[in-house]
């Protein structure tokens, strides 16, 4: 099976956590679901190069990355997802979304009222129990 490895933003901003949803995808177990923003590790980056460089790409920020959050290895049906989640803060809710076709900002408790992607699922409990 194929290993994708990637890392996943908490961008927190005040009280606040950035949610955003995937586009309509061919992929039904995650089309339309929502995410932590990131994406795909680049070879010869760290992980904290390849998010920053995430974030700028589909948000149009620079985060200010503070510690790893989760580690979560999860198996969809046509790979399996290894996700390195950081918790990152936000200068502002001002983002620009060049790939999500909507973005929410909600509190640690209001998190799992969202559809979510798979893999996304243990970090938002683990954020949701932690409050």
């Amino acid at each position: 099976m194929k290993k994708i490895e990637v890392v996943a933003a908490i961008l927190c901003y005040e009280n606040e956590i950035l949610c955003v949803q995937r586009p309509e995808s061919k992929l039904s177990y995650i089309s339309k679901k929502f995410e932590f923003p990131g994406g795909k590790i680049e070879m010869g980056e760290s992980h904290q190069d390849a998010l920053e460089r995430e974030l700028k790409e589909e948000l149009k920020i620079t985060p200010k990355i503070k510690e790893q959050f989760l580690t979560v290895v999860h198996p969809y049906p046509d790979f399996e997802l290894t996700m390195h989640s950081f918790i990152c803060d936000a200068e502002s809710k001002d983002i620009t979304l060049c790939e999500h076709i909507s973005a929410k900002w909600l509190k640690c408790e209001e998190l799992d009222q969202l559809d979510w992607a798979a893999a996304d699922i243990p970090i938002m409990k683990k954020l949701v129990n932690n409050g």
